[in-house]
């Protein structure tokens, strides 16, 4: 079963879900499946963690997550994990390294239903000229996200 809780952070309201030891949620929008709501330990050490990202003293987490997508949305969740802190990649890069040069639009729709906000750093990939292009949870979140590993990638 999922086990959701929501906090209050400088982003907004922030769920984070749990199931079966791992978190395979972190979301400003609403959770699509059944729930109960209850605060565990590891929904309080990945919100923590995130706490400490917003704040600019953490650059990577340290829980297990489990994000359930289709095989090529988690090669590519995986591919995003892999771009270092405060650097972007375009999507057609993330399509060259999963293997798939030709998979751009894909990558980008994978991107979209990426269920584990930040953690997994969707919001470090742009688009092939540079723009802040497609964001989930809002462009103007997308470019907090960046300015803010941009002045703390020397921590």
């Amino acid at each position: 079963m999922l086990i959701v809780y929501t906090y209050p952070t400088i982003i907004g309201s922030v769920t984070f879900g749990e199931r079966n030891g791992a978190i395979s949620y972190i979301t400003t929008s609403d959770v699509k499946e059944e729930y109960i709501v209850g605060e565990t330990r590891l929904i309080q050490q990945a919100f923590e963690q995130l706490q400490e990202y917003l704040e600019g003293k953490r650059q990577t987490f340290c829980f297990p997550i489990n994000p359930k997508g289709t095989p090529f949305q988690e090669q590519v969740w995986n591919a995003l994990r892999n771009i270092p802190y405060g650097e972007t990649r375009s999507y057609k890069q993330i399509a060259e390294v999963i293997g798939n040069p030709k998979a751009v639009r894909a990558v980008g729709m994978a991107n979209n239903r990426n269920p584990l906000l930040i953690v997994t750093p969707c919001h470090r990939v742009i688009g092939a000229d540079g723009r802040l292009v497609g964001y989930a949870a809002g462009l103007s979140l997308k470019e907090f996200l960046l300015e803010l590993e941009r002045t703390n990638r020397n921590i």
